[in-house]
């Protein structure tokens, strides 16, 4: 009997300590599964209020858009979004790198706070997909 209540004190304890806080791409934390690849990053030759423009698009186009921010930095002005697909929260961060060239990370966590990296794929492509067209 001690022996299970010992496991189960050492179980608890290691999910208490491999849950944490994850910092977010657009600024802000959120609790979730540490050190685990959650984020797709890409650069496009665009401006940058045409691919903020493709990522709202594409939200919109497969969950719902829930935030808009930007943040004002020294340098320039970073945009980005939040927004729901199936049960998973999504966050774009637009950032230009210079006149011509985007800078965009897509990162996806689910409601449990581990890492969706199938969707943050699948958005970063759709963006690419919307800048051709």
């Amino acid at each position: 009997m001690k022996m299970k209540i010992l496991f189960g004190m050492i179980l608890g304890a290691l999910l208490v300590v491999s849950v944490g806080c994850v910092n977010t791409v657009s600024g802000r934390t959120r609790a979730g599964v540490p050190w685990v690849k959650d984020r797709v990053e890409d650069r496009y030759e665009r401006p940058v209020n045409q691919v903020y423009d493709a990522a709202i698009e594409v939200i919109k186009l497969n969950g719902t858009l829930v935030n808009e921010t930007t943040l004002h930095t020294t340098n320039s002005s970073v945009r980005t979004l939040e927004g729901r697909i199936n049960q998973t929260t999504v966050w774009v961060r637009v950032e230009p790198l210079d006149a011509k060239l985007t800078f965009v990370a897509v990162q996806a966590r689910t409601k449990a706070g581990g890492t969706d990296l199938d969707t943050a794929h699948e958005v970063s492509k759709q963006i690419a997909i919307k800048l051709v067209r």
